[in-house]
């Protein structure tokens, strides 16, 4: 079977090379031709259209997406089922609003096409080597193309979830924690960067990520970013927010869930953008290490 990745940015890309590694049959398309190019440079076959893309796909065609969600999602995923025919499958591997995906699960359901909503964390590392995977969708249309999810997790890294939305409502929640996971080590060492000890960070979360109860891959990314900035110099103190976190947000409040970490985590990426803080920029520079994610430069 033929797996079409529409989409060859950060992640896409190394999603169908995950694939490729797996010795799938993938072919890619990007709108953008810059990142089509980087993709054929890696061995990446590639269309230069989304039309040739799927005329080149098996007659059940399977179209895995990794573009931005919102607009551009909902946009492409309209345009497909448009294209494709009845036993067809969209997986949505982006960071789609789980509403947007039930939208979208009912808009290609009432063509016959399945559509999974596929929450994927682990960020770029994790989509070349190993990812981690929430899938929700009919488990019929699931079980079709659950090869595809079992090449590209990392072992026991993923999940079917239930019905249409659940993946990426899951996704969601799992980035209102990682929010307040990350807000509480930028807080932390930027006490330790205030303090009268001089403190080598990298060593710190070199120690802090052997054996304590804090280690984690988000500590191993503070350890390399202090490794490759001691003092994180190089960067401004400003954290954006892509959207999960406030969605996570919303439906603590439309649920009466009190949710008092993650809320402040979220409203201290708004307070970045104004005050330049040790603690926003340790944030920063792990959102940057794991997903590729701009950081805001001294010059900029």
């Amino acid at each position: 079977m033929k797996i079409g990745v529409v989409g060859l940015g950060k992640m896409g890309l190394n999603i169908a090379l995950n694939l490729l590694d797996h010795k799938e049959d993938v072919m890619g398309y990007d709108v953008f031709e810059g990142a089509r190019q980087a993709a054929s440079e890696q061995h990446v076959p590639v269309a230069q259209s989304l039309e040739e893309l799927l005329n080149n796909l098996d007659e059940q065609k399977v179209v895995l997406l990794s573009v931005p969600s919102g607009d551009i999602t909902n946009d492409l995923v309209a345009t497909l089922v448009e294209s494709l025919t009845e036993g067809d499958i969209i997986i949505d591997a982006g960071n789609s609003n789980y509403k947007h995906s039930l939208s979208n699960y009912n808009l290609a359901k009432a063509k016959g096409i399945g559509f999974l909503d596929c929450g994927t964390s682990g960020g770029m590392e994790g989509a070349r080597e190993g990812a981690c995977l929430m899938i929700g969708g009919d488990e019929e249309v699931f079980k079709q193309v659950e090869f595809i999810f079992d090449n590209l997790a990392i072992e026991n890294g993923y999940l079917y979830t239930g019905k249409a939305g659940s993946g990426h409502y899951l996704k969601m929640i799992h980035n209102g924690i990682e929010y307040g996971m990350m807000q509480a080590m930028g807080e932390g060492f930027d006490i330790l960067h205030a303090s009268q000890y001089d403190f080598d960070f990298e060593q710190v979360a070199r120690v802090w990520n052997n054996g304590s109860v804090i280690r984690s891959w988000l500590m191993e990314l503070v350890e390399k970013s202090f490794a490759e900035d001691p003092q994180l110099d190089d960067i401004r103190g400003v954290v954006d927010a892509s959207g999960e976190g406030k969605w996570t947000v919303l439906e603590a409040l439309e649920l009466n869930i009190p949710a008092p970490v993650i809320t402040e985590s979220l409203y201290a990426r708004s307070a970045s953008k104004i005050d330049d803080s040790f603690s926003a920029k340790v944030v920063a520079t792990m959102r940057n290490q794991f997903g590729g994610h701009a950081v805001v430069g001294k010059e900029d």
